[in-house]
Parts: structure tokens; C-alpha cells; sequence
């Protein structure tokens, strides 16, 4: 059951698959060219694609600008993804 929480007005717009503008961006948990966690006004959204490159990240305005091939996007309940294992892991996988 999902829980009653206030949201946001927030404005997701993809462009061709290859071109993403998300508004009401608080900030990049992390990034890289396959996949992209935001925390915005309405929970945390996951990016995922390939070659994705953050081209814009307004902090006066909280928009982002993402260019790449997107495959999917997800909001997450329950905040941010925790990674298992140390920094070391996330690179010899």
C-alpha cells in the first residue's frame, strides 16, 4: 500500500529516447554512463541507458539535463539504493 506523502509538481520530458529533462532536481546521489540516481521533490529517480552524460544540472532552477540512450526510468520508495560492499566492490564487478 502506498503511503499519503505530498508531491511536487515536477515535468519529466524525453526527447527520442535520447534526450532527458527532469525538473525539481535536489541533487545527483551518483552517476555514471549507465545509470544516473537523482533525488528530486518527489522521491528518487533512477536513470538507466547507455553513453548517458549529464550535459546541464541547474542548481537555481533544480533541472537536469541528461543526453544518452534512456532505457528506463524509476522512482524508488524508501530513498536512496544502498550499495553493498566497499568502493573496491563497485569496481571489480
Amino acid at each position: 500500500m502506498v503511503e499519503d506523502r505530498k508531491t511536487f509538481e515536477q515535468n519529466i520530458i524525453l526527447k527520442d529516447r535520447r534526450r532527458l529533462m527532469v525538473s525539481g532536481v535536489r541533487h545527483v546521489e551518483s552517476f555514471n554512463e549507465e545509470c544516473i540516481v537523482l533525488d528530486t521533490e518527489n522521491g528518487v529517480l533512477i536513470i538507466r541507458g547507455a553513453g548517458l552524460h549529464i550535459n546541464k544540472l541547474s542548481v537555481e532552477t533544480s533541472e537536469l539535463d541528461v543526453e544518452g540512450d534512456i532505457c528506463a526510468m524509476e522512482y524508488l520508495d524508501g530513498g536512496v539504493p544502498q550499495r553493498k560492499g566497499g568502493f573496491f566492490s563497485g569496481l571489480f564487478r
